[in-house]
Protein backbone atom coordinates (compact mmCIF):
# COMPACT_ATOMS: atom_id res chain seq x y z
CA UNK A 1 0.00 0.00 0.00
CA UNK A 2 2.74 2.87 1.42
CA UNK A 3 4.63 1.47 -2.11
CA UNK A 4 1.84 2.18 -4.22
CA UNK A 5 1.21 5.24 -2.99
CA UNK A 6 4.61 6.66 -3.11
CA UNK A 7 4.71 5.69 -6.70
CA UNK A 8 1.35 7.67 -7.35
CA UNK A 9 2.93 10.80 -6.01
CA UNK A 10 6.28 10.22 -8.03
CA UNK A 11 4.06 9.92 -11.23
CA UNK A 12 2.24 13.07 -10.23
CA UNK A 13 5.28 14.98 -9.59
CA UNK A 14 6.84 14.01 -12.59
CA UNK A 15 3.90 15.16 -14.70
CA UNK A 16 3.39 18.81 -15.81
CA UNK A 17 0.23 20.18 -15.94
CA UNK A 18 -2.61 17.84 -18.20
CA UNK A 19 -0.72 18.38 -21.31
CA UNK A 20 1.80 16.33 -20.44
CA UNK A 21 0.17 13.26 -18.48
CA UNK A 22 1.44 10.85 -21.15
CA UNK A 23 4.98 11.54 -21.04
CA UNK A 24 7.27 9.06 -19.47
CA UNK A 25 9.49 8.97 -17.41
CA UNK A 26 12.60 8.58 -19.67
CA UNK A 27 11.31 11.45 -21.76
CA UNK A 28 11.22 13.63 -18.47
CA UNK A 29 15.14 12.43 -18.12
CA UNK A 30 15.79 13.17 -21.44
CA UNK A 31 14.32 16.66 -21.04
CA UNK A 32 16.70 17.23 -17.99
CA UNK A 33 19.56 16.56 -19.66
CA UNK A 34 18.84 18.12 -22.71
CA UNK A 35 18.92 21.53 -20.24
CA UNK A 36 21.65 20.40 -18.47
CA UNK A 37 23.49 20.33 -22.11
CA UNK A 38 22.59 23.86 -22.68
CA UNK A 39 23.31 24.69 -19.04
CA UNK A 40 26.87 23.62 -19.86
CA UNK A 41 27.61 24.41 -23.24
CA UNK A 42 26.78 27.92 -22.65
CA UNK A 43 29.12 28.23 -19.79
CA UNK A 44 31.60 26.64 -22.17
CA UNK A 45 30.82 28.95 -24.75
CA UNK A 46 30.91 32.12 -22.67
CA UNK A 47 34.11 31.08 -21.30
CA UNK A 48 35.75 30.47 -24.59
CA UNK A 49 34.74 33.48 -26.09
CA UNK A 50 36.86 36.64 -25.84
CA UNK A 51 35.06 39.56 -23.89
CA UNK A 52 33.20 39.63 -20.71
CA UNK A 53 30.41 41.78 -21.93
CA UNK A 54 27.89 41.44 -25.02
CA UNK A 55 27.47 37.71 -26.05
CA UNK A 56 29.55 35.75 -23.63
CA UNK A 57 28.22 37.60 -21.02
CA UNK A 58 24.70 37.02 -22.31
CA UNK A 59 25.52 32.89 -22.40
CA UNK A 60 27.09 33.13 -19.05
CA UNK A 61 24.09 34.67 -17.31
CA UNK A 62 21.94 32.16 -19.24
CA UNK A 63 24.20 29.53 -17.80
CA UNK A 64 23.68 30.83 -14.27
CA UNK A 65 19.87 30.95 -14.93
CA UNK A 66 19.54 27.18 -16.27
CA UNK A 67 21.52 26.12 -13.01
CA UNK A 68 19.31 27.77 -10.90
CA UNK A 69 16.39 26.06 -12.81
CA UNK A 70 18.08 22.53 -12.79
CA UNK A 71 18.36 23.59 -8.58
CA UNK A 72 14.76 23.88 -8.66
CA UNK A 73 13.32 20.94 -10.28
CA UNK A 74 15.47 19.08 -7.63
CA UNK A 75 13.54 20.12 -5.18
CA UNK A 76 10.99 17.37 -6.31
CA UNK A 77 13.48 14.45 -6.64
CA UNK A 78 13.49 12.78 -3.31
CA UNK A 79 10.86 11.05 -3.68
CA UNK A 80 11.75 9.39 -6.48
CA UNK A 81 14.63 8.90 -5.26
CA UNK A 82 13.28 6.87 -2.45
CA UNK A 83 11.26 5.03 -4.88
CA UNK A 84 14.53 3.60 -6.06
CA UNK A 85 16.15 2.95 -3.09
CA UNK A 86 12.96 0.99 -1.89
CA UNK A 87 12.92 -1.09 -4.79
CA UNK A 88 16.52 -1.90 -5.05
CA UNK A 89 16.60 -2.53 -1.33
CA UNK A 90 19.45 -5.11 -0.67
CA UNK A 91 19.56 -5.77 -4.10
CA UNK A 92 18.56 -8.82 -5.96
CA UNK A 93 19.95 -11.94 -4.46
CA UNK A 94 22.04 -13.60 -7.93
CA UNK A 95 24.12 -10.31 -7.82
CA UNK A 96 27.56 -10.28 -6.91
CA UNK A 97 27.70 -9.40 -3.44
CA UNK A 98 30.44 -6.43 -3.95
CA UNK A 99 28.34 -5.16 -6.70
CA UNK A 100 25.66 -4.67 -4.31
CA UNK A 101 26.91 -3.00 -1.77
CA UNK A 102 28.24 -0.47 -3.77
CA UNK A 103 25.28 0.09 -5.13
CA UNK A 104 23.43 0.52 -1.77
CA UNK A 105 26.18 2.55 -1.01
CA UNK A 106 25.27 4.63 -4.19
CA UNK A 107 21.70 5.27 -3.07
CA UNK A 108 22.32 6.41 0.44
CA UNK A 109 24.56 8.73 -0.75
CA UNK A 110 22.05 9.81 -3.63
CA UNK A 111 19.14 10.06 -1.34
CA UNK A 112 21.37 12.21 1.66
CA UNK A 113 22.57 14.42 -1.15
CA UNK A 114 18.84 15.93 -1.74
CA UNK A 115 17.61 16.94 1.47
CA UNK A 116 21.42 18.86 1.87
CA UNK A 117 21.15 20.36 -1.24
CA UNK A 118 17.64 21.65 -0.36
CA UNK A 119 19.14 23.33 2.41
CA UNK A 120 21.63 25.01 0.59
CA UNK A 121 18.77 26.57 -1.90
CA UNK A 122 16.55 27.68 0.69
CA UNK A 123 19.62 29.45 3.29
CA UNK A 124 20.31 30.93 -0.55
CA UNK A 125 17.13 32.33 -0.43
CA UNK A 126 16.56 33.36 2.45
CA UNK A 127 13.49 30.54 3.76
CA UNK A 128 16.14 28.78 6.77
CA UNK A 129 18.38 31.14 8.89
CA UNK A 130 22.01 29.28 7.90
CA UNK A 131 24.88 29.71 6.27
CA UNK A 132 24.46 27.69 2.72
CA UNK A 133 28.05 27.00 1.93
CA UNK A 134 28.66 24.31 4.20
CA UNK A 135 25.11 22.89 2.89
CA UNK A 136 26.42 22.85 -0.42
CA UNK A 137 29.62 21.92 0.01
CA UNK A 138 27.99 18.41 1.64
CA UNK A 139 25.75 18.19 -1.20
CA UNK A 140 28.86 18.09 -3.64
CA UNK A 141 30.50 15.99 -1.49
CA UNK A 142 27.61 13.34 -1.14
CA UNK A 143 27.35 13.92 -5.01
CA UNK A 144 31.10 13.10 -5.56
CA UNK A 145 30.70 9.82 -3.69
CA UNK A 146 27.82 8.63 -5.34
CA UNK A 147 29.90 9.12 -8.41
CA UNK A 148 32.90 7.41 -7.40
CA UNK A 149 30.55 4.10 -6.09
CA UNK A 150 29.09 4.26 -9.05
CA UNK A 151 32.27 4.64 -11.21
CA UNK A 152 33.71 1.65 -8.71
CA UNK A 153 30.44 -0.35 -9.37
CA UNK A 154 30.79 -0.32 -13.25
CA UNK A 155 34.72 -1.29 -12.91
CA UNK A 156 34.02 -4.23 -10.07
CA UNK A 157 31.04 -6.69 -11.62
CA UNK A 158 32.96 -9.93 -12.33
CA UNK A 159 30.86 -10.61 -15.39
CA UNK A 160 32.07 -8.18 -17.54
CA UNK A 161 34.23 -10.17 -19.81
CA UNK A 162 31.22 -12.73 -20.97
CA UNK A 163 28.62 -8.97 -20.60
CA UNK A 164 27.20 -8.62 -24.22
CA UNK A 165 29.33 -5.88 -26.68
CA UNK A 166 25.92 -3.42 -25.92
CA UNK A 167 26.15 -3.87 -21.94
CA UNK A 168 29.75 -2.88 -22.15
CA UNK A 169 29.65 0.10 -24.28
CA UNK A 170 27.24 1.19 -22.16
CA UNK A 171 29.23 0.71 -18.68
CA UNK A 172 31.63 2.39 -20.83
CA UNK A 173 29.60 5.64 -21.52
CA UNK A 174 28.50 5.72 -17.48
CA UNK A 175 32.03 5.42 -16.63
CA UNK A 176 33.06 8.55 -18.78
CA UNK A 177 29.99 10.14 -17.90
CA UNK A 178 30.73 9.58 -14.26
CA UNK A 179 34.04 10.52 -14.15
CA UNK A 180 33.50 13.77 -15.86
CA UNK A 181 31.08 14.68 -13.55
CA UNK A 182 33.19 13.35 -10.36
CA UNK A 183 36.09 15.90 -12.20
CA UNK A 184 33.86 18.75 -11.64
CA UNK A 185 32.39 17.73 -7.89
CA UNK A 186 35.58 17.72 -6.93
CA UNK A 187 36.71 21.44 -8.69
CA UNK A 188 33.71 22.43 -6.15
CA UNK A 189 34.89 21.20 -2.83
CA UNK A 190 36.64 23.60 -0.71
CA UNK A 191 40.05 24.80 -2.18
CA UNK A 192 42.69 22.01 -0.88
CA UNK A 193 41.55 19.00 -1.68
CA UNK A 194 42.91 17.79 -4.97
CA UNK A 195 42.53 20.39 -7.62
CA UNK A 196 39.48 21.81 -5.83
CA UNK A 197 38.94 25.24 -7.06
CA UNK A 198 41.64 25.18 -10.00
CA UNK A 199 39.18 24.43 -13.04
CA UNK A 200 38.78 27.48 -15.54
CA UNK A 201 35.16 28.09 -16.50
CA UNK A 202 35.95 26.62 -19.79
CA UNK A 203 37.04 23.38 -18.70
CA UNK A 204 33.96 22.75 -16.17
CA UNK A 205 31.56 23.72 -18.91
CA UNK A 206 33.68 21.29 -21.23
CA UNK A 207 33.39 18.40 -18.98
CA UNK A 208 29.71 19.19 -17.67
CA UNK A 209 28.25 19.18 -21.74
CA UNK A 210 30.57 15.80 -22.57
CA UNK A 211 28.76 14.18 -19.34
CA UNK A 212 25.39 15.56 -20.32
CA UNK A 213 26.10 14.66 -24.14
CA UNK A 214 26.52 10.93 -22.76
CA UNK A 215 23.47 10.85 -20.52
CA UNK A 216 21.44 12.32 -23.69
CA UNK A 217 22.57 9.27 -25.86
CA UNK A 218 21.70 7.18 -22.48
CA UNK A 219 18.19 8.89 -22.41
CA UNK A 220 17.36 8.65 -25.58
CA UNK A 221 18.24 5.10 -26.27
CA UNK A 222 16.24 4.20 -22.67
CA UNK A 223 13.21 6.02 -23.95
CA UNK A 224 13.49 4.61 -27.21
CA UNK A 225 13.64 1.39 -25.99
CA UNK A 226 10.48 2.25 -23.31
CA UNK A 227 8.48 2.90 -26.21
CA UNK A 228 9.38 -0.19 -28.13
Amino acid sequence: MAAGALGGLVAALETHRGRDRAVSEGVWALRYRVVRALCYGCQLAGAALPGPAGLPGGLLAASAQLSSCRTALRLFDDLAMLRHSCSYGLGPEGEDALVRLLSVLCNVANQLYYPCEHLAWAADVGIVRAGSQKWWTRSTALWGCALLLSILRSTSSPQSQQKLRAQVKAEVLSILMDSADLSNAIHWLPPGFLWAGRFPPWLVGLLGTISSLVGIYQASRRANSGAA
